[in-house]
């Protein structure tokens, strides 16, 4: 017996010498997990799909080549129909259950908001939200301020960009119309504060109901709107309502500029109104501006867009939800500013590679100071709090793309 024990001992040595960078869970044992919630399916559903495919085509590049000091990133996707429940309950199960390194690139407003309690619920467990696709307030002022960092600009940055540039070209009587919860009133509130500062009201407003379609018939919205004259309306909506809105405004006579924020996802509005107008043999597009937080795609002079689209070339596209028969953008806005959070966030993990633990997030973000992200501004969030990015840029339709506004006279 003793024999076979010695030949079993030297065949087990053997083995372990000849597999000795193997251990049992090598791959994961220096993975970092995250949290995503956020509409896949829906009328909504491309605003999380393009975010998602977005940071996931770098985080894949970074893992590829190592990530930083052998940590890779990994990201648990969660959908929530851009509905605040679930999107509740997808929160819960990454903190209880999936015990998340950070909650990540959550999408929307009215979900992201009604989370925030329990991030402060959970305070003593160091959960922080990184990089939500909302400019809302809410994740930018106490109490839930402290735990969410925020990259892009806010919506007031967004709505007063828009409404300084109309007043500034003798459009003073603006009209909104918004989504009717947490997304559209703080773009409301936007806009009014914006005009207040020229000391002018709102011209006229009306709301719908969150989760239209575009199939939506927004006829007697655009009436109520059109009996304050408005020389400008202002969109707070997904791309879904403010197509629809502006299929009906336009059918309706009025021709004067219609502009909507970064959250619409103008991509994809603008497919919607190409598609019917080629239906119905009518150009929908003209008069339309958009505000971003990312510069335009389209320009390659940036080296961060040049970046973009190299890795998004090379990135294939894994479906997150089940009936998912999405046909990915080559490019767009909004899988460009996932990709930015990717970005950011993989420098997170290289400045903490050496001991990497939730409770450094905040020390760690607050030493990104002038981060050249390749788009001609730089992300510091030791100057500007929880918000790394104030930067908004201003598009219009050209040759069948949202692209930089070149000269606001045309509007005159």
């Amino acid at each position: 017996m003793t024999l076979i024990w010695r030949c079993a001992m030297t065949l087990l040595l053997l083995a372990w010498m000849a597999f000795p960078c193997v251990p049992a869970r090598a791959d994961t044992s220096r993975e970092l997990t995250f949290g995503m919630s956020a509409a896949f399916t829906g009328a909504n559903g491309e605003l999380g799909i393009e975010f998602y495919r977005g940071f996931m085509a770098y985080i894949d590049h970074f893992n590829a080549v190592g990530g930083a000091n052998g940590w890779t990133i990994k990201v648990i996707p969660a959908n929530d129909g851009y509905n605040p429940a679930p999107c509740f309950q997808n929160t819960i199960r990454f903190i209880d259950h999936d015990d998340v390194f950070a909650l990540f690139s959550y999408v929307g407003t009215p979900t992201t908001t009604h989370i925030l309690p329990l991030l402060q619920k959970f305070e003593d467990r160091n959960i922080f939200l990184l990089f939500p696709f909302t400019g809302a307030q809410p994740l930018r002022t106490e109490p839930f301020g402290k735990y969410v960092y925020n990259l892009r600009a806010s919506y007031f940055d967004e709505t007063r960009g828009l409404v300084d540039r109309l007043v500034a070209i003798g459009r003073k009587r603006i009209g909104v119309f918004y989504q009717s919860d947490a997304y559209g009133r703080t773009g409301w509130d936007g806009v009014h504060r914006a005009l207040e500062r020229h000391g002018l009201l709102l011209s006229g407003e009306a709301a719908y109901r969150r989760g239209a379609s575009f199939s939506q018939d927004f006829s007697s919205e655009v009436a109520l709107l059109m009996e304050s004259d408005p020389e400008a309306i202002i969109v707070v909506g997904t791309y879904a309502s403010q197509a629809a809105f502006i299929r009906d405004a336009r059918n309706a006579g009025y021709k004067a500029p219609i502009a909507g924020l970064s959250f619409a996802d103008s991509d994809k509005m603008l497919e919607l109104l190409m598609t019917e107008g080629n239906r119905v043999h009518r150009d929908y597009t003209k008069n339309l501006i958009n505000s971003q937080v990312v510069p335009s795609y389209t320009d390659l002079s940036l080296p961060g867009v040049r970046l973009y689209r190299k890795i998004m070339d090379g990135y294939h596209y894994e479906p997150v939800a089940q009936n998912d028969d999405y046909t990915p953008r080559k490019f767009s806005y909004v899988s460009f500013e996932g990709f930015l959070n990717g970005v950011v966030l993989g420098e997170m993990i290289t400045r903490m590679s050496d001991d990497p633990m939730k409770t450094r997030i905040p020390e760690v973000l607050a030493s990104i100071k002038d981060f050249d992200l390749g788009i001609g501004v730089k992300a510091d969030f030791s100057r500007n709090g929880h918000q790394g990015l104030d930067a908004v840029y201003f598009t219009t339709v050209i040759d069948g793309l949202f692209q930089a506004v070149e000269n606001w006279e045309q509007w005159r």
